[in-house]
């Protein structure tokens, strides 16, 4: 399920395009983003660049934190923090971000990234911050 003013704000954003990312989910509270590994973004071990891992990661909790607003505001981080985990080698990338504390003007979150290369998923970077209403 995605809810459409999510779906809209998804649309406008060029990063997300430039990655070739979709929107899977986006209901109260969750959001999850594919992407496949592009050699465009990757880096010289192989592995997509960890700033793809934490564009994706970013947006999966932005847009979970907006699930959470009022009708008429977007969102902004605030402030993020990344550990990478292992190297973000596979076929797509899955971000999945969740709000952890909804408050009234800031928004908590966190997200996983894992790169999934046929059936075997491994979880490459965790993210955790903060969202505010613009």
């Amino acid at each position: 399920m995605i809810d459409p003013r999510i779906a809209d704000s998804f649309a406008r954003q060029s990063m997300m395009a430039s990655l070739n990312a979709e929107l899977q989910a986006a209901m109260q509270g969750r959001c999850i983003i594919h992407a496949p590994i592009l050699p465009a973004f990757g880096q010289q071990h192989g592995a997509a660049h960890a700033a793809v891992a934490f564009a994706l990661g970013d947006s999966a909790a932005g847009y979970a934190a907006l699930t959470s607003m009022p009708a008429g505001q977007e969102v902004m981080t605030a402030e993020m923090k990344i550990n990478l985990l292992s190297p973000a080698i596979g076929d797509r990338l899955e971000a999945t971000g969740e709000v952890v504390r909804a408050g009234r003007r800031l928004v908590v979150v966190r997200a996983e990234v894992v790169a999934i290369a046929g059936d075997a998923r491994k979880v490459v970077a965790v993210l955790q911050g903060t969202m505010i209403g613009v």
